[in-house]
């Protein structure tokens, strides 16, 4: 949790998965969202949190949202498709159920032992405001969040901008979101420049997102009546790592017939699933920016079981893949991935066509990203008896424009953010240089720190 990224540059992952029987997966049925979560995460905390530490954590972290269920899940009619609603937190997006808790995680466990970490994190639009909420005015933790300059929609920005925390730094970057990404990994693989601020990820290559994620899988999943029925899961991807998160859950014993990849016209994942090849392309701005991605970072984690979960091949695949634009495997590791994985793409025509269609056939108005799993688990159900969940992954409002286009219909935010738009903002401008982003987070950070010897009190350690 406190490193993120592994100092070799890998992405870390269990050892061994937990599984749930089917008594324990029926025990879940009825229990309050909370409660869901403590037994599913409980097996990979160890002894890092003792149980009333963690139970209090979870209690604090959903107590935020806006609906006691936290996610609520809603059947379209009768047509066997069901909407999982994960935009009730603070910032309307699905990045809260995971960052709620593990910014109320990192706080605690760096409070106990006087330590301070540096967030180094880079946004398609909804881990930003995410991550920011999650960790706004703590003194554990500074936080220094990178985004697309002009890539993501008008809320999305304002809603990190606006924060004017002392702890916060926002940082708009002239590139795409791969480039914020690779900014920040430049930030983690600089060993002397990573100690020296003990940088840690919210992203989802923390892996305590991803275990915060599997919850919502068994959340869904027991209502429409696991374990003693299977059910399907349409997941609108950019960084894999939402999907990846049932994946985990699959492995974990709950019964997910198969998986269906939705993306938009960025469509790396697609292609795969069909070719059996990454190959990158250009970034396509779209009306479902949160996805426009060609390296999905946590899609490494699936590739681990397709190498053999040998680490040592899929650096050196990985690193090819860098260096060529293209990763292939194997037609056995192929076969088996595409027997629980289906994958389809839907371009900005399509997408206002399905916000449309969501809202006339079923009163339902969606964001363009859910739109994108909506009209895709159309195309990809493989059986009509087994229910199939689309995951909601933001609240209308946060793509006004995009839903006013496709349904006349202008979706209204909150009333607590009812005043985004005339809050003032605070925002550097960066070009895409590592080399400028850290010689701004030194200077940033040496006055962060001179302000604390001068007032007196001394700034909390550092990790080693």
């Amino acid at each position: 949790m406190l490193a993120g990224l592994a100092r070799d540059g890998g992405l870390y992952l269990p050892e061994s998965w937990p599984h749930f029987s089917k008594a324990e997966i029926a025990a879940l049925k009825d229990k309050p969202y909370a409660e869901v979560a403590f037994r599913v995460m409980r097996p990979f905390i160890g002894d890092a949190f003792d149980e009333p530490t963690f139970r209090r954590l979870i209690g604090e972290a959903y107590a935020s949202f806006e609906t006691p269920e936290v996610a609520p899940l809603k059947a379209l009619g009768d047509s066997g498709l069901h909407l999982l609603e994960l935009f009730h937190g603070p910032t309307l997006a699905f990045k809260d159920v995971a960052l709620q808790l593990l910014g109320r995680m990192l706080d605690h466990t760096l409070a106990e032992r006087g330590q301070h970490a540096t967030i180094v994190g880079a946004t398609s639009g909804d881990t930003g405001s995410a991550a920011i909420e999650a960790v706004r005015d703590r003194r554990t933790i500074d936080i220094f969040m990178l985004h697309p300059r002009g890539r993501v929609s008008e809320v999305q920005r304002r809603q990190m901008t606006t924060v004017l925390a002392p702890n916060v730094h926002n940082i708009a970057v002239q590139g795409t979101f791969d480039d914020c990404q690779d900014l920040a990994k430049a930030c983690f693989n600089d060993l002397a420049f990573r100690d020296r601020h003990a940088l840690t990820a919210v992203n989802s290559i923390n892996f305590a997102r991803v275990m915060a994620q599997i919850v919502y899988y068994f959340w869904a999943a027991v209502k429409l009546g696991a374990p003693d029925r299977p059910v399907a899961f349409t997941v609108p991807t950019g960084n894999f790592g939402n999907v990846y998160a049932g994946y985990a859950a699959r492995q974990m014993g709950l019964p997910i017939s198969h998986f269906v990849v939705a993306a938009n016209a960025n469509d790396i994942l697609p292609r795969f699933f069909e070719q059996g090849a990454m190959t990158m392309a250009e970034v396509i701005p779209t009306y479902s920016p949160s996805m426009d991605i060609q390296i999905s970072s946590n899609f490494e984690r699936l590739l681990f079981d397709l190498y053999g979960r040998d680490g040592r091949a899929l650096a050196d695949a990985m690193t090819a893949f860098r260096a060529t634009g293209t990763l292939k495997v194997g037609a056995n590791a192929l076969g088996g991935v595409r027997e629980l994985f289906d994958a389809g793409r839907l371009d900005d025509a399509g997408t206002l066509a399905a916000i449309a269609d969501c809202r006339k056939r079923f009163g339902e108005t969606i964001d363009p990203h859910t739109a994108v799993g909506y009209a895709v688990a159309q195309q990809h159900r493989r059986d009509p008896a087994i229910p199939m969940v689309v995951l909601a992954t933001a609240h209308p409002a946060k793509f006004p424009d995009a839903v006013e286009k496709a349904t006349g219909v202008r979706p209204a935010l909150p009333p607590r953010l009812s005043d985004l738009f005339e809050r003032a903002e605070r925002v550097e401008g960066l070009p895409n240089d590592a080399t400028a982003l850290k010689a701004l987070i030194d200077e940033r950070m040496s006055a962060i720190r001179g302000s604390a010897r001068a007032a007196g009190r001394a700034p909390a350690k550092a990790r080693p």
